[in-house]
C-alpha cells in the first residue's frame, strides 16, 4: 500500500478528507476514510488534543479495534475483538541493538474469547474466501519457525550460527557474540571518511542542505534556526499576563511503560487520589494556595483534566510537569467536550506539526493554568478501569 499519513496527522485526516498536507517535500492527500481498524497501539494515549481527537473518531462510519483490555481505544470503537497478551502466545523477542534472542514460550492458554491478532485476521479472510492466500497455509506457531527458520540461513550466509528452534526453546533465549567495545557514533567515518561516507549528498557531515532548501518550507529552512513556538514562556501573551502563564511538559511515567499497565497496583500507586501527579513549582504552588495532595484542575481553552499536587523545587518557575500514560476517563462521556478525570495531559496539548517538512507531533509548546477543585463539593470517582457492562449473547 503506497498511501500514508504520519501518525501525528490521525485526527488532520479524519477531519479533512481529500485535503492536502505537506511531509517531506512533497505534497500528499488526506484519503476519505469510512473505516478505521486499528490493531496495537493507543490512540487515546498518545495523540495530542484529546477532545479534537474525540470530534475526528466519530467521522468514520465503522471503528474496529484489537486490544486485550478496555482502554479508551476500545471503548470509543464500533467492533472490539478480543486478542491475546504476550503471556497467551508463542513468539520471539529481539532487538537490533541487543545479543539477544528470546524465546517467548506461550504461559497460559487465551482467556475466554480472546484470539492472536493472526487469528483474528485469518478468520476475517476466511469469510473473505482468500484464508489460504493469506496464511498460505501456515499457523501462527508454524510461522514462528518459518521465520526462524529462514533467519537460521541468512545467518549462516554471514557467518553467524543460530540454534534451531527446537533448542532455542529449550534454553529460553540465545546470546550472540557481540563486541563487548560500546559503540561510539561515525567512529568508521571519522577513522576513514572516504571508506565510510555518511548517507548525505556530499557523505559528510552537513550543517546546510539545499535538499530541504529547496523546500522553500517557512517553518523548516535548510539550517538549524529557531523558530518561536507559538505557546511558551516567551510569549507575548504570557509576558502581558494572559490567562495561561504555565508552561506544560509531559514526561514518560516511572510507574508504568507509556499506558500499558495503568490499572496495575505500582501504576495506581504513584497516583495522588486517584490522578495523575501534576508536578509544580513551590513558588507557583503558594501564589495558587496549593499544598501537595491537592486536587487541582489543569486547563487551557483545549480541555482539562484532574490532577494531584505534587511540589518540586526541581522545576523552574513557570513550569508544570504531567506523566503521560492515565487511561482517559472523561467526566461525561456523553459530551463532546469533557474534562478528563484522570490526569491524561493529552487533554491540553496542541495537534500542530513540528513542521511541515517531518509533520512531527509539538506537544511540548503548550500553556496551562491550574487552580483548586473542590474535590468535596464536586467528588469524582476515577473510572477508567472499570470495564463496561458485558451483555450475554442470545
Amino acid at each position: 500500500v503506497a498511501d500514508f499519513i504520519p501518525v501525528a496527522r490521525i485526527s488532520d485526516m479524519l477531519l479533512n478528507p481529500g485535503g492536502t498536507f505537506s511531509y517531506n517535500g512533497t505534497t500528499q492527500l488526506y484519503p476519505d476514510v469510512r473505516l478505521v481498524y486499528w490493531a496495537g497501539g493507543n490512540p487515546f494515549h498518545h495523540h495530542q488534543d484529546i477532545n479534537r481527537l474525540r470530534a475526528a473518531w466519530a467521522r468514520p462510519e465503522t471503528i474496529i479495534v484489537h486490544d486485550w483490555c478496555w482502554n479508551a481505544a476500545a471503548r470509543h470503537a464500533d467492533i472490539v475483538l478480543p486478542c491475546t497478551t504476550s503471556l497467551e502466545r508463542e513468539d520471539i523477542g529481539l532487538t537490533p541493538r541487543d545479543p539477544y534472542v528470546i524465546a517467548m514460550a506461550q504461559a497460559i492458554k487465551p482467556v475466554g474469547e480472546a484470539r492472536d491478532d493472526y487469528e483474528i485476521l485469518c478468520g476475517i479472510a476466511r469469510h473473505l474466501g482468500v484464508e489460504e492466500n493469506f496464511s498460505e497455509g501456515r499457523s501462527s506457531g508454524e510461522w514462528v519457525r518459518w521465520l526462524w527458520d529462514k533467519s537460521c540461513k541468512r545467518a549462516k550466509v554471514e557467518g553467524v550460527d543460530l540454534p534451531d528452534y527446537e533448542n532455542l526453546v529449550a534454553k529460553g533465549y540465545f546470546q550472540l557474540e557481540h563486541d563487548q567495545e560500546e559503540p561510539v557514533l561515525f567512529s568508521a567515518f571519522r577513522a576513514d571518511p572516504d571508506a565510510y561516507p555518511l548517507k548525505t549528498p556530499s557523505g559528510k557531515i552537513e550543517l546546510f542542505s539545499s535538499t530541504v532548501a529547496g523546500f522553500g518550507l517557512d517553518d523548516c529552512p535548510g539550517h538549524a534556526t529557531w523558530n518561536a513556538p507559538s505557546e511558551w514562556l516567551g510569549s507575548v501573551d504570557v509576558q502581558s499576563g494572559g490567562k495561561f502563564p504555565l508552561h506544560m511538559i509531559g514526561k514518560q511515567p516511572a510507574s508504568k511503560l507509556h499506558s500499558q499497565l495503568d490499572p496495575g497496583a505500582h501504576s495506581s500507586a504513584a497516583k495522588i487520589k486517584g490522578h495523575e501527579a501534576v508536578e509544580v513549582n513551590p513558588q507557583d504552588a503558594r501564589d495558587r494556595g496549593l499544598s501537595n495532595g491537592d486536587i487541582v484542575r489543569v486547563f487551557n481553552d483545549r480541555g482539562a483534566c484532574l490532577c494531584g499536587v505534587a511540589i518540586s523545587d526541581a522545576l523552574m518557575r513557570g513550569v508544570v510537569v504531567i506523566s503521560t500514560g492515565a487511561w482517559y476517563d472523561p467526566l461525561d462521556p456523553a459530551q463532546d467536550i469533557s474534562l478528563c478525570k484522570h490526569g491524561n495531559p493529552n487533554m491540553l496539548t496542541h495537534d500542530r506539526p513540528t513542521s511541515r517538512l517531518a509533520q512531527g507531533p509539538a506537544a511540548h509548546s503548550c500553556l496551562v493554568e491550574v487552580e483548586a477543585y473542590d474535590a468535596a463539593r464536586l467528588p469524582v470517582k476515577i473510572t477508567a478501569h472499570i470495564p463496561p457492562e458485558i451483555i450475554p449473547r442470545g
